[in-house]
């Protein structure tokens, strides 16, 4: 199994290292010949107008969307879930559009609203997921081909309700609000490759 993180922008080092440490190959992408043999791909947390910027000059939206119509598995954290979106509150960024859900960016306001908070995430099985939300964007809506994996728990956030979607699946493309590489749960990751995996 070999896995790309999309490494343009943003914490693409944190993910190639727990791959690895799931014992999966991965490889940093830069450029769209980097895709060739790959089966999945992360695109990480980061600046989601600067990502979506350097997606388009180096051609690389167009490849990615090229495979996600023919099956191709992707994991979108923050940022990454903001650019796997069908529709974006910002008109700057131009998303993948692979999955049918709006997302905001910055939902939760600016870096000192950052938090961390336990998740119930039922796919990854018995105990909370920890998780980690810097300046992360929140799904405002999806269509029901788009199952929620994780709501926001009860508490007080900061231009945010509780019950808030922040984990989708649709197909093979995964999608989270919050940073699973910045903590020592590799449930998510392995997830993700389960799903990889199913797909070879």
């Amino acid at each position: 199994m070999r896995v790309g993180v999309l490494a343009l922008q943003g914490a693409f080092a944190e993910h190639v290292a727990i791959i690895r440490r799931l014992e999966a190959d991965t490889t940093p992408v830069r450029l769209p010949h980097h895709l060739e043999g790959l089966d999945g791909l992360i695109i990480p947390g980061g600046e989601s107008t600067t990502m979506s910027g350097l997606m388009l000059s180096y051609r690389l939206r167009s490849e990615i969307m090229r495979r996600v119509e023919q099956g191709f598995p992707v994991l979108g954290t923050c940022a990454g879930m903001v650019l796997l979106a069908r529709e974006v509150a910002d008109a700057r960024i131009e998303p993948v559009a692979a999955m049918a859900m709006r997302v905001r960016r910055n939902a939760f306001g600016r870096q000192r609203e950052s938090f961390e908070v336990d998740l119930s995430i039922p796919v990854l099985g018995n105990g909370p997921f920890p998780g980690v939300f810097i300046r992360a964007p929140v799904i405002e809506q999806a269509e029901d081909s788009v199952e929620v994996l994780a709501r926001l728990p009860e508490g007080r956030y900061s231009g945010v309700a509780a019950g808030a979607v922040v984990a989708a699946r649709q197909g093979n493309l995964l999608a989270c609000a919050f940073h699973p590489e910045l903590t020592d749960d590799l449930r998510f990751h392995r997830y993700f490759l389960d799903i990889v995996d199913g797909k070879r």
